[in-house]
Order: structure tokens, then sequence, then C-alpha cells
């Protein structure tokens, strides 16, 4: 693993007591406590060629990239460790955010049920990005917001936004599983699963608005596309899928 995917040397309390106190607000805000137990469980997904990030992103350090954004040429994550995968989490997550916020002002979506759906998928896309971002800025710098372009997608209807939808909230799901193993804070890796899980009921219930089969043909399609074990997705292959999304 390169040197800007390592994970920093565990926090001690006495050294950033600032930073163990917004890591634990963001913990109370998702209703959580300890995770210890979650580090042993998790540690058995991410340990296959699926979860490389050798590759993913750049070199650089934070300071060289300071609040920077993804882009469609140039979708680096700043930061290292712990940082780094929160601020790749707050990527996704604001693209999620903006998604719905642009779905519901299109009112391409006439079906109120769907329309409620999206409101409220977002409304809770919009509290991950603020979680995320407050938990950012304990560790270091925050990533940019990315400039979106879904353009393609509500000019093609009701039923692509649908299945666009399923697709981004399944890539999440996928994503924050890959980094599981990765996460050497234990409370971040708590807040981290706990988006997970709603990342999948979201894309579980889109799945089904999107008429997609309960088991999918692999990849990112289907409710439980991977049978028993969900398949995580590394950095470099998220980033990827992302693109076409990036302006």
């Amino acid at each position: 693993m390169p040197e800007s995917l390592e994970a920093p040397r565990p926090v001690d309390a006495s050294d950033h007591p600032d930073d163990q106190s917004s890591r634990r607000s963001l913990l109370r805000g998702l209703g959580l406590g300890g995770a210890g137990a979650l580090a042993v469980v998790l540690s058995a997904c991410g340990d296959d060629d699926t979860t490389d990030t050798s590759d993913a992103t750049t070199s650089a350090s934070p300071e060289d990239l300071p609040n920077k954004a993804a882009t469609k040429e140039n979708a680096a994550i700043p930061g290292k460790g712990d940082l780094q995968i929160v601020n790749y989490a707050l990527t996704l997550e604001y693209l999620e955010a903006d998604f719905y916020a642009q779905v519901i002002a299109s009112g391409v979506i006439k079906d109120r049920k769907i329309a409620d759906l999206a409101k409220e998928f977002g409304e809770q896309e919009q509290e991950h990005v603020e979680a995320l971002l407050k938990t950012a800025k304990s560790l270091g710098k925050p990533a940019g917001k990315p400039k979106t372009n879904f353009e393609s997608v509500l000019g093609a209807g009701p039923d692509k936004i649908l299945q666009t939808a399923a697709t981004v909230e399944n890539l999440g799901a996928a994503a924050y599983l890959g980094q599981a193993p990765r996460i050497k804070d234990e409370e971040i890796l708590a807040a981290a699963l706990s988006i997970h899980t709603v990342e999948a009921r979201h894309a579980a219930a889109l799945n089904q608005a999107a008429g997609l089969p309960l088991v999918g043909d692999g990849g990112l399609s289907g409710s439980l596309p991977d049978g028993a074990f969900a398949t995580p997705l590394s950095m470099k292959q998220v980033l990827k899928r992302i693109q076409p999304f990036l302006a």
C-alpha cells in the first residue's frame, strides 16, 4: 500500500481533545456508541483484490490539496489515512445530496410517492454531508464540494432517474464497505457502518421502485447482487464509476 493511503497512528485524546469531541458528537448524532467489536467483523470483508486502492488517488499530502474537489479529469481525494477516507465519503455524499436536490428541482418525477422518497433520501444524504464535513474538519482539511453533471440523466426521464439513483446508492454502500478495513479510528468506523446500512436500505428501496430484480446479475444491479455477502468496491473503482456524474 503506498504511503498516501497509510493510516496515521491512533489518535491520543490528550493530544487532540477537539478531534475526539467532534467524532463523539458525530456518533451521538448517529445514535452510536463504541465500535471495538465491529472492527473484527468488518476486517473479514476487505482483504481481497476487490478492495485494492493502490492507485486510487494522488500521493500528495493534505497541505498540497487544500479543499480540493474531485473532478472528471482528476478524482484525487485529499488527505491520508482516516482523513482521506472521510473526505472520500464526503465527496460521495456531496454527489448524492446534489443529485436528489436536482431531481426534486427538475420536477421530472410526477409520482408523489417517488418524489417524497427522493426528498427524504436527499435530506438524509445532506445530514451525512454535514456529519462528515464536521469530522473532516476535526481531522484536517475537508475535500471541496465537487461540481456535478446530471443533465443527461434528468433529460432522459423518470425511469433513467430511478435507475441512476439505485446505481448511485448501491455504489455508496459498496464504497463504505470497501473502506471499512482501512479505518483506524473505532468511532469513525462505527459512523461509517451506520451510514453504510442507510445507503444499502436506500438502494434496496430504489431497486424495487425501478423494477430491478431482488437478485441482480452481478455488479450493482438488484437488492442482493452478491448473495449472502456484499462485495466491497475499492476507492479506484468507485471514483471511476462516478466520473460520468462530475462536471
